[in-house]
């Protein structure tokens, strides 16, 4: 594995170890129970931290293409659920979440700074590094 492909990786493991433990910040230190959209993208987001772990030990950047599955499905719902808070002809459609709204928002940082908001960024950012990853393993051959 190149130097390249490792700080890829490694990248990937940063960011879904940062928005892991956020997410776990949020919910745990200052208790903002999660709604369902925000559970999905969990689901998403702390395998990637494992997969990445065990790839980075393993010296095996294929994962990027497990990384980059996981990372689009849940920036999609990441970007449905920021979509659902901040434009109001979605939150008037948005389907019931459950005990807690999907449409609340325990943060709003610059005023547009809110949970998926940081989710989707992170995974933008795990999407963009798979893809180079894979791009990469694709040029070493």
């Amino acid at each position: 594995m190149s130097k390249k492909e490792e700080n890829g990786l490694l990248l990937i493991w940063i960011v879904s170890a940062i928005a892991t433990l956020g997410s776990l910040y949020f919910s745990e230190i200052r208790h903002y129970e999660p709604c369902k959209l925000c559970w999905i993208q969990r689901i998403f987001m702390y395998p990637i931290v494992i997969m990445t772990t065990v790839a980075f030990i393993q010296k095996n950047a294929r994962i990027a293409v497990t990384t980059a599955v996981f990372s689009v499905i849940g920036g999609c719902i990441s970007l449905y659920h920021y979509g659902i808070q901040k434009l109001s002809f979605l939150a008037e459609n948005a389907p019931s979440c459950g005990a807690v709204s999907c449409t609340g928002q325990y943060i709003n940082w610059l005023g547009f700074i809110t949970i998926p908001f940081l989710a989707l960024t992170a995974f933008i950012l795990i999407a963009g590094a798979s893809f180079y990853l894979i791009k990469a393993a694709k040029a070493a051959k």
